[in-house]
């Protein structure tokens, strides 16, 4: 009897080893892959080995000094995008993350059920009604028309897992600083914000890696090539067959990435407390 269950935990565990070696496998093939091609001289991905015969960094020069491709210029507009995105989104869901866990008001549960069931909806289903109100305010091919949707949509998702971490934090401090005198306002800044630091990385990351990788409304709102996103201009590398430069365009994806991966590796800690912090109360 000891022996079957023995050999059952083992065969359990085994496969379980299995299957994660071959979902890791599945994740990091495909990014090798693509990290390889960037410096694989020539413009196709195929290759018959996975490491070139010999590495070159023409593929990187060219993004930022060929006439055609305004990588640079791209670059530089996603990042600005992504920041000023990334700035608001999170000061507006903090805010109403702060007012629906510490007040008490008439349409609190009605407000937090709506956050809810909106959030439910693909952000895609409002795409025309958005490009119709940005045609009459004239905002159309506008850095400013992207950084108002993704700032105003930030509270749509982040705000139940942030009021969850803030009902963490013990009221007993709001009344401590209450009785020495303090507003609302200087309860929010003195104390929440400093206890509030896992969960304001969780939503800054997430809030910043939004704008910086979307390409479907950025492509429905940017018209001019001067005002592309990189998602936009790297499409558009590769959308013709007279311009299938893959090499190229790995290059591009790398250099996507590098942002992203600095900023998780540094604050990997921080995401993850204020990941589950936020999800154990609500």
């Amino acid at each position: 009897m000891i022996t079957s269950r023995k050999l059952a935990n083992f065969i359990r565990l085994a496969l379980s080893y299995i299957l994660l070696v071959i979902l890791a496998i599945a994740a990091i093939y495909p990014a090798l892959w693509i990290l390889l091609a960037s410096f694989r001289p020539g413009k196709s991905l195929y290759s018959k080995t996975l490491i070139p015969d010999h590495f070159t960094l023409s593929h990187y020069k060219e993004l930022f000094t060929s006439p055609v491709y305004m990588f640079g210029t791209w670059y530089a507009n996603t990042l600005k995008i992504a920041v000023f995105s990334m700035l608001i989104g999170v000061v507006l869901t903090l805010l109403t993350s702060y007012a629906l866990s510490r007040f008490r008001f008439k349409s609190r549960k009605t407000t937090m059920s709506t956050l809810l069931i909106l959030g439910m909806f693909p952000g895609f289903m409002s795409m025309i009604a958005i490009y119709l109100l940005l045609k009459e305010f004239n905002l159309l091919d506008t850095h400013l028309a992207l950084i108002i949707v993704y700032a105003a949509g930030a509270p749509l998702g982040g705000t139940l897992i942030a009021k969850g971490f803030l009902d963490t934090i013990p009221r007993s401090l709001d009344e401590a600083a209450r009785i020495d005198g303090a507003s609302n306002f200087g309860i929010f800044t003195r104390i929440i914000l400093p206890l509030s630091r896992p969960m304001i990385t969780y939503m800054a990351l997430t809030q910043f890696v939004g704008p910086w990788v979307d390409f479907i409304f950025a492509k429905l709102i940017l018209r001019t090539k001067e005002n592309w996103t990189v998602a936009v201009g790297m499409w558009d590398m590769v959308n013709t067959m007279q311009n299938s430069n893959f090499t190229l365009f790995a290059a591009g994806a790398v250099l996507i990435s590098v942002p992203i991966m600095i900023l998780f590796g540094f604050l990997q800690r921080l995401l993850v407390d204020g990941l589950t912090a936020g999800a154990s109360k609500g």
